[in-house]
């Protein structure tokens, strides 16, 4: 009975592949779902660039980037992590690996929190609330991220700004690449005195009536 009970005991090893596929399914999930996130803070960053604001739009971005690099970083963490469990050796890595998967879950609950609509959508408010916000979102990224990061979000602002220039300019009237023909005062009035003439032979020539 002591055999069978220590056959099936669980070590700490097999506690933590589970834990790994828990956040790795997690991950998963919330991938799924920020990528709406995502999707509408690009969609913002246009729109406010239209309107001309261009503080707020490098904001939206720079909060897109953010989200990208977080779920990257978290996916690549738990590919390592992955590949120290499934290790021979594990007691040698079992200390390094609990402190990933420690940092997983703190990573997995910050990324939950960046998933709301509503807070995307608080980019784009003039309230002082919302102000606020925006002015303590700004300050926190410049933590965050990397000068690559930076950069990146950067080029990405170029390229939207040159988008919407493109755009501005189809949507323009086209001007005439020719010419246009100029007429003259004084041609104009030598052909009203043509025409004047015309007239008066075609009245000279109708029939006089008996």
């Amino acid at each position: 009975m002591g055999a069978s009970q220590s056959k099936h005991r669980i070590t700490v090893q097999d506690k933590a592949i589970l834990d790994m596929k828990v956040q790795r399914d997690k991950l998963k999930q919330y991938q799924k779902r920020v990528q709406v996130v995502l999707d509408r803070e690009d969609a913002l960053a246009r729109e406010l660039l239209k309107k001309g604001d261009k503080r707020r739009a490098l904001l939206a971005l720079r909060r897109r980037k953010y989200q990208e690099q977080m779920i990257a970083t978290t996916d690549s963490q738990l590919l390592n992590l992955q590949q120290l469990v499934e290790t021979i050796e594990f007691s040698l890595v079992q200390k390094d690996v609990l402190f990933g998967l420690e940092q997983g879950n703190q990573v997995l609950t910050k990324l939950n929190q960046e998933m709301r609509i509503e807070d995307v959508e608080r980019l784009a408010d003039d309230t002082a609330e919302a102000i606020a916000y925006q002015n303590e979102i700004s300050e926190l990224l410049k933590t965050q991220m990397s000068a690559e990061d930076e950069e990146a979000v950067l080029m990405e602002l170029d390229e939207l700004e040159r988008q919407e220039s493109d755009r501005l300019q189809i949507n323009m009237p086209q001007v005439p690449d020719h010419p246009l023909p100029v007429q003259h005062p004084v041609e104009a009035g030598a052909q009203q005195d043509d025409e004047e003439k015309e007239d008066e032979l075609s009245l000279n020539k109708q029939p006089m009536l008996a």
